[in-house]
């Protein structure tokens, strides 16, 4: 069975830029779960948050999460939630390497300040809630097999980085 890596991790951490490079360098396909969730429901996440709320969100997330997983060879991006489900972690550490992404509250605020399609963070104080939701997030973050900080690295030294502990995972 073919090596899949997934990328977790809070929003604006670098999941789809180092995935995609990631996918190329390994010779893997590329998979965003948030863009597989909107094209199965035709509609946004944050359409799908404001009219069916996060719980229905979830549920959908974990199906594609767990239907992506039956491939091999894959190099997937999962939402910045996805760990809080007990199912997902699971199908992580089945499936492959689990890699966390992560940077500092301040890194992150600044990589998504601009972005409005971040349901999660259309509150008053959007550092505030990053902050609490990576406290939130921190202990399942942990659980991946392997954690990189993305605040002060290029995306090609994350890439050098995890292609060095993939190859020993694998070969």
């Amino acid at each position: 069975m073919s090596l899949n890596v997934i990328l977790t991790g809070f929003m604006g951490v670098g999941k789809t830029s180092v995935g995609t490079g990631l996918a190329n360098d390994l010779g893997f396909r590329f998979v965003d779960t948030d863009s597989l969730i909107e094209a199965d429901q035709k509609i946004t996440i944050t359409e799908i948050f404001s009219s069916f709320g996060e719980p229905y969100f979830r549920d959908v997330e974990t199906r594609i999460i767990k239907s992506v997983l039956e491939g091999e060879g894959l190099v997937v991006s999962t939402g910045g939630g996805a760990v809080i489900r007990d199912a997902n972690r699971r199908a992580f550490k089945e499936r492959g390497i689990t890699i966390c992404l992560t940077a500092r509250p301040e890194v992150i605020y600044d990589r998504i300040k601009h972005e409005t399609h971040r349901p999660l963070l259309q509150v008053p104080d959007p550092l505030g809630k990053i902050r609490d939701l990576l406290a939130s997030r921190e202990p399942f973050y942990r659980q991946a097999d392997l954690v990189i900080d993305t605040s002060d690295k290029s995306v090609t030294r994350v890439l050098e980085e995890i292609k060095e502990k993939v190859r020993h995972a694998c070969c």
